[in-house]
């Protein structure tokens, strides 16, 4: 149904289901009949309280069903326009999903999504695609698609840049299109998740081929497994100047408890190795930031619905070790991914993005802090449907954020936005 006004009464006619989309703040009544028999069904009242939207689906049984006495109080609200950079629905694929984003040596941005070709679901047809910027998002490239296995899974993207080459890392993980995440969880699955790499030497142009590197950084008895996802870092200061980080987190066998970890490369990428592993479980995905004179902060997907907040740790040996978990009362989640970054060089400034709600994917939020997350300060950059996302600082010292949003569902596409950090101070 298109926009109404406020006090509107409108007729409709469903043969199946049918979703309405109300942008308003205030009240929908909504009266449904059975055409059959002419006998009113039931009467909907929705008390929509966010200003942003509400829907309202109507299923009729088995006849087909009329919508009368359809009328809305409140006040209306215009819909905020989405330019997404990956539009669910196109180039082939059903849905794009699950951003990760960097900007290289040499200044290219390179946002990076899994395309999945049949579904929205997790599992199935997925390849990892890419888009690029050499004017700070103003234009993109068309889309390529840098690792397509048939009808297995290619997700996950974890890119980091190492400074020295220029090359870019690229850290995914595989399984077979046909195994579900519960089936590897509980090890009835035909394979498992596995690690691999791909490098780019070229700004993202042109990548290599996927190299496997399970054996070094999954132990034999972790079942799922996931890097990212979202941007890996390398090390600016201090004894571990250098060293690559991907986050990444797995599952126990037998145990099934959820833990965040870290992988890394002392070599500029040649070689990666597993790190260290949280103390506490019920977490995994997580996002890592390098702190003033090289300790890490891994910030994590949240599972303990006692506490509805992003959870902490920070190691000071460079990823090997991580101290104890504690929660950040500020970053409510409603269990889902989030990403951390640092200013470079100087990494006094943490930025902080998910959708900021204890219980629904919505309400994108961009965090600022200037003191190692003791504080922070936020600006909502889109309040509807979102879900993941991942940041980057520009050559301008603005912030480039590439969102999962959407006006009906958080999936229906990917969005890249530059948010200028003048408006944090």
């Amino acid at each position: 149904m298109n926009l109404i006004s406020v006090g509107d009464e409108k007729q409709m006619v469903m043969k199946a289901s049918c979703i309405l989309r109300i942008f308003i703040l205030g009240i929908l009544t909504c009266s449904c009949r059975n055409m059959a028999d002419d006998k009113p069904e039931h009467i909907l009242t929705v008390q929509l309280t966010d200003p942003v939207s509400g829907v309202l689906a109507i299923r009729p049984h088995r006849n087909t069903a009329g919508v009368s006495d359809f009328r809305v109080y409140g006040q209306m609200t215009d819909l905020e326009p989405l330019k997404f950079l990956f539009e669910s629905g196109t180039s082939g694929y059903n849905t794009f999903r699950i951003p990760a984003i960097i900007r290289t040596q040499k200044g290219t941005l390179l946002a990076f999504a899994e395309g999945r070709k049949n579904s929205s679901s997790d599992t199935g047809d997925i390849d990892l695609v890419i888009k690029c910027s050499e004017d700070n998002g103003k234009t993109w490239s068309e889309l390529s698609v840098i690792w397509d296995d048939g009808v297995n899974v290619c997700g996950n993207p974890a890119p980091v840049v190492d400074r020295q080459s220029g090359n870019v890392f690229l850290l995914s993980t595989w399984n077979l299109g046909s195994d579900h995440e519960s089936e590897i969880i509980s090890e009835t699955s035909k394979d498992t998740r596995r690690v691999f790499v791909l490098i780019s030497t070229d700004d993202g142009r042109t990548w290599s081929d996927a190299r496997e590197i399970t054996a070094s950084t999954k132990l034999s008895n972790w079942t799922w497994y996931a890097t990212g996802p979202c941007h890996g870092i390398q090390i600016n200061k201090g004894k571990y100047k250098d060293r690559l980080i991907i986050p990444c987190d797995h599952i126990e066998s037998g145990t099934n408890k959820y833990f965040s970890h870290i992988i890394y490369s002392d070599d500029h990428g040649k070689t990666w190795k597993i790190g260290g592993t949280t103390q506490q479980d019920q977490v995994n995905e997580c996002s890592v930031a390098e702190l003033p004179g090289g300790r890490l902060m891994l910030n994590m997907r949240n599972y303990d619905r006692t506490q509805k907040t992003r959870k902490v740790s920070v190691s000071d040996d460079g990823g090997k070790t991580w101290s104890g978990i504690y929660s950040d009362p500020v970053l409510i989640e409603p269990i889902c991914q989030g990403s951390l970054l640092s200013t470079e060089p100087d990494c006094k400034k943490l930025l902080f993005m998910n959708p900021a709600d204890e219980n629904s994917r919505k309400n994108m939020t961009l965090r600022l802090s200037t003191d190692e997350g003791r504080n922070w300060t936020s600006k909502v950059i889109f309040p509807g449907p979102s879900a993941y996302s991942d940041i980057v600082i520009l050559a301008t010292g603005n912030i480039g954020c590439l969102m999962e949003l959407g006006h009906i569902w958080p999936y229906q596409g990917i969005v890249y936005r530059e948010v200028s950090i003048e408006k944090f101070n």
